[in-house]
């Protein structure tokens, strides 16, 4: 069997009746009770039998961090959005979900599952938040739920909507090697439709440091200006291929507002393009607007902090 049958097989297999107790749940994994404890409201661990501790990610969706009270964006304090977050893990407790295995794994070796009543339940009452992890948006159903929660300002979104909702942070000192340095991004999340976004960076973040990721005001005469120039300019011809003028000018508001190339230039394409807008940005060529506005935030507190008794100060 692969490694993945062997996971798949192994989230199926019945609890022992030795196994001490928890907070548990059951889920309806591929028609077969399993019997699981959720550690927040987008993951669960299996409880007993041989596939005791066997972790799993579930797709589509994403909770705030249960960690200790870290995100932050509106009118919402740390501590408020952390009760949202304990709220979100209560929430998947509380149910009977039927899920599915994806027959993939994620890149921390979990299981990936697929609870579609959850994820529609946790988002439409505001507890979770349309994710993927590529330019794709999220399933049409969750983005629908999303947007009716959102009208109705329930849960995370009572108190201001992002564009983007920060969802991890990564120190460039936590990268191993040149390649990993190189990649180093933070993850922003559409609240759009969930399409993720890398934010790409090379700074270091001190234990306990706010994070935040901003929006700018936007000169719309200086971004025409911009765009027309870019069309003409032969360093991103392939990087614009194919797209119109207001495609074009869309991509240089986009840069202008949030700081990212959008997913209307090839992935490939967009670090180039981004480096040279980073340039004309600095100098105010986009708009005077060089500070920008707090929109989404996040506390930095690395992984070995986050837990058990050398937790970081600003978890306590």
């Amino acid at each position: 069997m692969t490694g993945v049958a062997i996971a798949a097989a192994a989230l199926l297999a019945p609890p022992r009746a030795s196994e001490a107790g928890e907070a548990r749940s059951k889920v309806i994994l591929d028609g077969k009770p399993v019997a699981v404890h959720f550690n927040d409201g987008d993951s669960f661990r299996v409880i007993g039998g041989t596939a005791n501790g066997t972790k799993a990610r579930l797709m589509g969706f994403n909770t705030l961090e249960s960690y200790g009270p870290v995100h932050s964006w509106g009118g919402w304090t740390e501590k408020e959005m952390y009760v949202l977050a304990k709220m979100a893990t209560l929430n998947a407790r509380r149910g009977v979900w039927e899920c599915f295995s994806q027959g993939d794994v994620d890149t921390y070796g979990r299981s990936l599952i697929w609870c579609p009543g959850l994820a529609e339940d946790q988002i439409r009452k505001g507890l979770a938040h349309v994710m993927t992890v590529t330019d794709d948006p999220g399933d049409a159903a969750l983005v629908a739920a999303q947007k009716d929660a959102i009208a109705n300002r329930r849960g995370i979104w009572a108190h201001g909507v992002p564009d983007f909702v920060l969802t991890s942070l990564h120190s460039i000192d936590e990268s191993i090697g040149r390649k990993d340095r190189e990649r180093n991004y933070n993850r922003l999340v559409s609240s759009e439709d969930g399409h993720s976004v890398k934010w790409k960076h090379q700074d270091v973040y001190n234990e306990c440091d706010k994070i935040c990721h901003k929006t700018y005001r936007v000169d719309e005469a200086k971004v025409g200006a911009v765009a027309q120039a870019l069309q003409g300019d032969k360093r991103f011809a392939s990087a614009l291929a194919g797209l119109s003028p207001d495609v074009i000018r869309g991509v240089v508001r986009d840069f202008a507002r949030f700081r990212h190339v959008n997913r209307d230039v090839p992935k490939d394409e967009r670090d180039a393009l981004a480096a040279h807008l980073r340039d004309l940005a600095a100098r105010g060529e986009l708009g005077s607007d060089t500070v920008g506005e707090a929109a989404s935030c996040m506390v930095h507190v690395p992984f070995k902090r986050r837990y058990g008794g050398g937790k970081a100060e600003c978890l306590k």
